[in-house]
């Protein structure tokens, strides 16, 4: 013997089919969001570990320049005031607006300037220049900068899956019911775009 099923048994297992897809909807796409923001907090981390090793290498640098250079007191004390600002701003990844983002950027650039300077008046000691712990310590800073900016180029990339992310429809809507806006991105400082002019 069969049993009909009614129009309303269909219409109430159709709603809970669809709720629960709807639901499982949600939180997939809330899950995803979670990922790509800790996605972009453990890119600003390594951001500012790389950050830290250059921070680190300075004190050994200017005490080594110091050694051969130590009339150079005014580019040493740069060196030094400048990596003191640098040190000084930290930012959690969550809280990075444009105008925080541009205050870090522009110490560390600050600090970027300075150890150039210094570097270049060390050609002028070619008995630094041969140094071993120079040397060593040159090649350290370089490949540091390197790494700075392979870690801001994936602190970039994380930032705009994350961006694009929220932006997308239906997570769109998940994002603003939970308060997940967007990150701010590293752009190249102001007057970057003109090549230094150097004189000798």
């Amino acid at each position: 013997m069969t049993k009909k099923i009614s129009k309303t048994s269909v219409a109430l297992l159709a709603a809970g089919v669809c709720i629960l897809l709807l639901a499982g909807s949600f939180f997939t796409t809330y899950n995803s969001l979670v990922s790509k923001d800790e996605a972009v907090s453990t890119a600003w981390a390594n951001v500012q570990s790389q950050y830290q090793r250059r921070a680190d290498l300075v004190p050994n640098l200017v005490s080594t320049v110091k050694g051969y250079a130590s009339h150079e007191s005014a580019t040493l004390e740069n060196v030094v005031s400048a990596r003191a600002k640098a040190t000084q701003i930290t930012l959690s990844a969550d809280g990075l607006s444009e105008a925080k983002l541009r205050e870090f950027q522009a110490a560390q650039g600050e600090l970027s300037q300075a150890l150039g300077r210094l570097l270049a008046v060390t050609e002028n000691y070619p008995e630094l220049k041969a140094s071993e712990n120079f040397s060593e310590l040159q090649a350290q800073l370089e490949g540091t900068e390197n790494r700075i900016n392979e870690s801001r180029q994936r602190y970039n990339a994380a930032v705009q899956e994350y961006n694009v992310g929220v932006r997308r429809f239906p997570a769109n809507i998940v994002a603003g019911l939970f308060g997940f806006g967007r990150k701010t991105a590293f752009e190249a400082a102001s007057g970057t775009e003109q090549a230094p002019t150097v004189e000798f």
